[in-house]
């Protein structure tokens, strides 16, 4: 089996770059499923409508972060929908489910998205007991697992993997919006990638409008963040796994560019 994940879309920029490449760039790779972090499509959150285009476009399951709640709409569609997960870590009584099953062409695939503690301040449970809870269900269903750790320490993320090695297909990092040059595969072969960067402007900070950024950083009162325009990037990662064992044997960045 072959999985496209895909890293943070970020507001127009981003949607407009996934609609025009998404599918093309499934059937180049090949892939049989894939996963796309949606939780900045709005800048923060992300509305039905654009989750919905989302899946349209090509992608399987969304994945979703600490904006998760950010559009109050969604709330709904998360109750609704199973091809939608926010972190599973979040309080008892979330909208929603942190683990999901989607059936592909090759066998059923199960989602799981997690929530990091270190310098996010919104109080989650622990996603290293959380994702423990969370495996034997997994495994009752099939071997093939897939983690978005939607974190900003890349400590935290690593650690993440190697709690989970040989146990989950793959672990990917979302969050920071910057790919890293890390991707590998983990001595027990749970496919890594710190993190798969961002689907967005180029000519952004993180997605951001340069001015706005600079302001906040220089210490202006009141800012308020939009996404910026422009040319954009689809920033990724493929993982080719065993179909038998559900161990990963092989993970490959994605970068294209409009």
């Amino acid at each position: 089996m072959r999985v496209l994940a895909v890293g943070d879309v970020c507001g127009k920029a981003g949607l407009r770059i996934l609609e025009r490449h998404l599918w093309a760039l499934r059937r180049e790779a090949e892939a049989d499923c894939v996963i796309v972090n949606a939780e900045n499509a709005h800048m923060l959150g992300v509305t039905p409508s654009e989750a919905r285009s989302m899946l349209d476009w090509g992608a399987d399951v969304l994945t979703l972060g600490n904006h998760s709640f950010k559009r109050q709409e969604i709330r709904e569609f998360m109750d609704e929908s199973d091809r939608i997960v926010r972190p599973a870590n979040y309080p008892a009584g979330a909208p929603g489910e942190g683990m999901c099953f989607f059936e592909s062409e090759k066998g059923c695939v199960c989602v799981i998205n997690l929530l990091g503690r270190c310098d996010l301040p919104f109080g989650p449970d622990n996603p290293f007991s959380v994702a423990e809870k969370l495996l034997e269900k997994a495994h009752a269903h099939t071997n093939i697992i897939l983690v978005d750790f939607h974190a900003e320490a890349t400590s935290e993320k690593c650690a993440m993997a190697y709690h989970l090695d040989g146990r989950v297909s793959a672990v990917f990092g979302t969050h920071t919006h910057v790919q890293t040059a890390d991707e590998r595969v983990f001595p027990g072969g749970t496919g890594f990638i710190t993190d798969l960067g961002m689907t967005g402007a180029m000519d952004s900070v993180i997605g951001v409008k340069a001015e706005q950024s600079l302001a906040y950083f220089r210490g202006d009162m009141l800012v308020r963040f939009s996404s910026a325009e422009g040319p954009a990037m689809l920033n990724g990662a493929l993982f080719d796994i065993d179909d038998s064992t559900g161990l990963c044997i092989g993970v490959e960045r994605v970068w294209i560019s409009e």
